[in-house]
């Protein structure tokens, strides 16, 4: 997905908060019906905003309970209670290269020491392990391929350190590809088939819930856009479905580590390569897996990747968001300039992405 002159930054945010004009509004945080215009007699509320009130409170009594603060030291983020084992779904760059962290239930009560299981910075996912496991809730997880573009959604997490609060909106659009910044514990995470949500996302939101009205988790929320220019882009935040994530946190949970990415591979390490003026001009390949998919089609060190199946692949980044569309065994026509300066094209049979990355 292409985003003109805006960025997408993870969201997880320091630990010592300093609250400033544009990540601060007197508005109510959970947004509230809007009322009739004010005459000399008070109009009656009508029946369905009150309706929808009472189902927004319901939901965040039910969801709120599962959500936690994840303190790393640096940084915070958010959490949510996968099971009655104590084991809690975050985001891969919420824990970055910490191993060890203090969790705050949304009820309140004393820091829980928790430890990390395992971190999949391939899909910006991690699974970290509560050692007092008394007390916790579970939330309920949906079906992300279910959903349908205008659906109302809540996301629920600590913007700012800001614990247990609620933010409002609906689903924007589906099966989008996105890719975040480079953090810490891993390389920036390609997201694909990202539920794009009009509910703000603030940073400390990351690894929260995004939930449906049935109270059921739908999404983590991950990312959200900004403008160079203008700072965070309003109404424009992304999730990690969550199909993908129960995927990898059933896997990180039984094995210890992710043993099936679903992602495809070519099979080689890169970097981005640019011309004269600094502008980049496609993917330089800094080495080959012995065995991969590139090597048996020829592709060596040097050679830098310009197109794959006649997309454009500019930047490292570029490449991930063509990747993360096709699967392993599939067949990519990927188009090569050589050292010398000349150029062709090769088919590779895709390979799957390690867990490693």
């Amino acid at each position: 997905m292409q985003l003109s002159r805006k960025v997408l930054r993870t969201v997880a945010t320091p630990a010592v908060a300093v609250l400033v004009a544009a990540g601060c509004s007197p508005r109510s945080e959970i947004a509230s019906p809007t009322a009739p215009p004010k005459t000399g007699t008070a109009a009656p509320l009508p029946t369905r905003p009150l309706e929808l009130e009472t189902t927004y409170e319901q939901v965040i009594k039910s969801v709120l309970p599962s959500i936690v603060q994840i303190t790393t030291g640096q940084a915070l983020g958010s959490g949510i209670v996968y099971d009655t084992d104590g084991h809690i779904l975050t985001n891969a760059h919420v824990v970055g290269a910490s191993t060890t962290f203090q969790v705050t239930l949304a009820t309140g009560g004393k820091p829980r020491r928790a430890r990390l299981v395992s971190s999949y910075p391939p899909g910006d996912l991690a699974i970290i392990q509560v050692e007092d496991k008394t007390g916790l809730t579970p939330a309920v997880f949906g079906r992300s391929a279910d959903l349908k573009v205008g659906q109302i959604v809540l996301a629920m997490g600590n913007p700012l350190g800001f614990s247990g609060s609620v933010t409002q909106g609906i689903v924007s659009a589906l099966g989008r590809t996105v890719t975040g910044e480079r953090h810490a514990g891993g390389g920036a995470a390609t997201i694909t088939n990202a539920v794009q949500t009009s509910a703000p996302i603030n940073p400390g939101n990351s690894g929260g819930a995004l939930v449906d009205l049935s109270g059921q988790v739908i999404g983590i929320p991950t990312l959200a856009a900004v403008d160079p220019n203008q700072g965070t882009a309003p109404g424009l935040g992304f999730a990690i479905p969550s199909d993908t994530a129960t995927d990898i946190a059933r896997q990180i949970i039984q094995y210890g580590r992710v043993v099936n990415s679903h992602r495809a591979a070519l099979g080689v390490r890169v970097g981005t390569a640019v011309n004269a003026d600094g502008d980049p001009i496609g993917v330089a390949v800094g080495s080959v897996a012995p065995g991969g998919g590139a090597d048996k089609a020829g592709i060596r060190a040097g050679d830098v990747i310009l197109k794959v199946n006649g997309t454009p692949t500019p930047t490292a980044t570029d490449l991930a968001q063509v990747l993360v569309t096709l699967k392993p065994g599939d067949r990519a026509k990927v188009e090569l300039m050589l050292p010398d300066g000349s150029k062709k094209t090769v088919t590779v049979v895709l390979s799957e992405l390690p867990a490693g990355g």
